[in-house]
């Protein structure tokens, strides 16, 4: 965590960009708290989804599903599935910081992430996330591995009142 900090602090230094808590664009505040929502308490998960991770034989890669809808103060458990030959991973955040992730992925593609709104896993390979959504928005998810989110890999959650 401590790394992809400070690589991030670096590449925002250098281009300028400034974040809302000052490390992530998506904003970290108290609590790990995002603008997307915080990490939630698996007890309270009122559902499951099961997002599948994936390479197509078209050579696009892709999550299933690819759009979430979710009511404000939700809190879900997000089981994850690499059924590709790759690594894959999944951020979710607002489209701003995604796209500033993905630039710094590009930059530095070995990092290593330590986040509660992101997994990476090995093929073959299951995880979880429990979150809970505590703003009405358009939000979005993605594998940020360099290629992978131009390939298609990405999607959109809507949260709503």
């Amino acid at each position: 965590m401590k790394m992809i900090t400070a690589a991030l602090a670096a590449l925002l230094a250098l281009t300028g960009v400034a974040s809302a808590a000052g490390t992530h664009s998506g904003g970290h505040g108290e609590a790990g708290m995002m603008t997307i929502g915080k990490p939630g308490k698996a007890a309270d998960a009122t559902r499951t989804v099961t997002i599948t991770m994936m390479e197509r034989d078209d050579g696009g890669m892709v999550f299933e599903p690819a759009s979430l809808a979710i009511s404000e103060g939700e809190t879900l458990r997000l089981k994850f599935v690499n059924k590709g030959e790759l690594d894959h991973e999944f951020v979710m955040d607002v489209h701003e910081g995604i796209m500033g992730h993905k630039k710094l992925m590009e930059r530095f593609p070995e990092m290593e992430h330590d986040d509660p709104n992101s997994i990476r896993l090995a093929p073959g390979a299951t995880g979880e996330i429990v979150w809970t959504f505590t703003r009405a928005g358009d939000f979005g998810f993605a594998c940020l591995i360099p290629g992978h989110y131009d390939s298609g890999m990405k999607g959109d959650i809507r949260v709503s009142h």
